[in-house]
């Protein structure tokens, strides 16, 4: 008969399950797609408040990976310790618990933490509010999960002979659950059921997995541990499963919520305007207007573009709009310049499909399902216009805002032919993000002009040859409708010449996320400071009394 040589092997053998070493590389294995699919989870559950940017994804990871960190310390000390399972399966069936509540209470959680930090810091505010979110939501769980292996190495080690097998093993085992975590929440579950029942998803396998264990290792007692843990998780089921990220927001005229592989989208209706929102805190993504005057946003400054051009407005223009969103300039397009021929690029083919549903999209209008970059790289067509506006708040593709990509631009407009970009942050001062794009610009193209949107912090540039300002005096008197006629009077009395200070951006280097934040942060200045006045004037009670 075989003699137990550990304490390892004593608690194993109480615990008939782990004589099984399968079950052990299972457990490996959904911890490690646990880790993932939360991980790629946590991105989208945030981004809708602080961007999918570059910043926020290097937050997210740098985040769990201290927490894996400090959970394979702890969890390789307390396996020597007391290698006791139960325990290991106790911190499997909290994590499970605590990643159920997320979908419910996250968003308060991190509504709650940005107003905190709003009034408490002057600066780096989206920043400090990611780290701040990550560290209360994620660290612990993942912390948690982080003790899984080196646990498992104690319990499915019999000799020192094989260990390098079963360390291998199990690292095999979490790498390809890992795998699996990463491209399931992707490409499956988010986009068909949205990330809160993906965070439930997740946390159902982690809780039948510690279920499996108690009850066949301790029976009725197990039932007795896991029951309110399983009352628990249905409870968060129940709550959690919506994806009311804007939870303030009322539900009237709410046409749309809902996730595609890119994005959180939500459809707003008004009796003036239906309006998508691709997240909650900065502004909107397009805009229906219920009427058939100018929206009086930059998709009419933008309108000035084919006047600039060489060729005749009115003869039917080749217009190009990278980042076509619900294709509210289209729409502009085609109804004050009716022969004009408008194709777009859209990355997210979901967008394009509420386009045609909500925002009234012309069916004459093709959308190609595309990068823009990437499209432009694909085809020889070239344009009399073509519209870059692919910059949401500081989620700018670097690849659409270097010197390579302008370049690319210009070589697909025709002779004589105008690029127009809408710039969403036009800056509060110099070294913005507004002034590096215009400068990369202007080293590309001959002239280089812009234009501030009154009401908003859109600017309108536009780039092309030299003369794009005497073709605008010289076809403005050309448009038909009157309304038109004199915005672009208006336009060409405001338009004025871009000079560049030097900056630079490119494919190498595009620091457009930091720039972008930068900008961000001033805007949220000036808009929060009013409110800081007032609770120092009038603490919390006047606070609540000015909204």
């Amino acid at each position: 008969m075989k003699k137990v040589t550990s304490v390892a092997e004593a608690k194993r053998g109480s615990r008939r399950i782990l004589q099984n070493k399968l079950y052990l590389y299972l457990t490996e294995f959904f911890s490690g797609m646990a880790v993932m699919g939360v991980e790629i989870g946590a991105q989208r559950l945030i981004s809708p408040y602080f961007s999918s940017s570059q910043t926020v994804w290097t937050i997210i990871i740098g985040m769990i990976m201290i927490a894996m960190a400090g959970g394979n310390v702890f969890g390789g000390r307390s396996a020597d310790k007391d290698p006791d399972p139960d325990k290991l399966y106790g911190r499997i069936l909290f994590a499970a618990i605590w990643l159920s509540l997320i979908p419910f209470l996250g968003k308060y959680v991190i509504v709650g933490l940005s107003a905190v930090i709003l009034f408490s810091v002057n600066a780096n505010y989206l920043v400090i509010a990611a780290f701040a979110t990550c560290l209360v939501l994620f660290v612990f769980p993942l912390f948690l999960l982080g003790t899984v292996t080196p646990s498992l190495a104690k319990y499915t080690m019999d000799s020192l002979s094989d260990n390098g097998k079963i360390v291998g093993t199990l690292g095999a085992m979490n790498t390809i659950g890992s795998i699996i975590g990463t491209f399931l929440p992707t490409f499956v579950t988010i986009p068909a059921v949205g990330t809160n029942i993906t965070f439930l998803i997740f946390s159902g396998i982690l809780i039948v997995l510690a279920a499996v264990y108690f009850l066949s290792s301790i029976g009725k007692k197990g039932l007795r541990k896991i029951g309110p843990s399983i009352a628990v998780f249905m409870a968060a089921c129940i709550l959690g499963h919506q994806t009311d990220f804007a939870f303030w927001e009322s539900k009237d005229g709410l046409l749309y919520e809902g996730e595609s592989v890119y994005n959180y989208l939500r459809v707003q209706d008004s009796p003036q305007q239906t309006i998508l929102s691709t997240n909650v805190l900065f502004g909107v993504q397009s805009v229906l207007e219920k009427t058939d005057d100018l929206t009086g946003m930059y998709y009419d400054y933008a309108l000035a573009a084919p006047f600039m051009t060489t060729a005749d407005p009115q003869e039917g223009e080749d217009v190009l709009i990278l980042g076509m969103g619900s294709g509210t300039y289209a729409r502009q397009l085609l109804r004050y310049l009716p022969d004009t021929n408008v194709s777009g690029v859209e990355i997210d083919r979901k967008i394009t499909s509420l386009a045609h549903e909500y925002f009234q999209l012309p069916d004459q209008v093709p959308v190609t399902e595309y990068d823009g970059r990437a499209y432009l790289d694909e085809t020889d067509r070239k344009y009399d216009v073509i519209m870059v506006d692919a910059y949401q708040d500081i989620t700018i593709p670097f690849q659409m805002s270097s010197v390579e990509f302008f370049r690319s631009v210009k070589e697909h407009l025709k002779p004589g032919g105008v690029m127009v970009v809408n710039l969403n942050m036009h800056g509060t001062g110099q070294g913005g993000i507004a002034d590096w794009l215009s400068d990369t610009i202007a080293s590309v193209f001959p002239e280089v002009m812009t234009v501030d949107v009154p009401g908003n912090t859109n600017r309108e540039l536009f780039a092309g040859n030299v003369g794009m300002k005497d073709a605008l005096d010289a076809h403005r008197q050309e448009a038909g409708n009157s309304q038109l006629r004199n915005l672009l009077d208006q336009i060409s009395g405001e338009v004025s010449d871009y000079h560049s200070s030097g900056h630079l951006l490119t494919d190498d280097k595009a620091p457009v996320e930091l720039l972008g934040m930068k900008e961000l942060d001033n805007l949220i200045r000036e808009q929060v400071e009013p409110y800081k006045q007032i609770y120092r004037e009038d603490g919390v009670k006047g606070l609540l009394e000015s909204f």
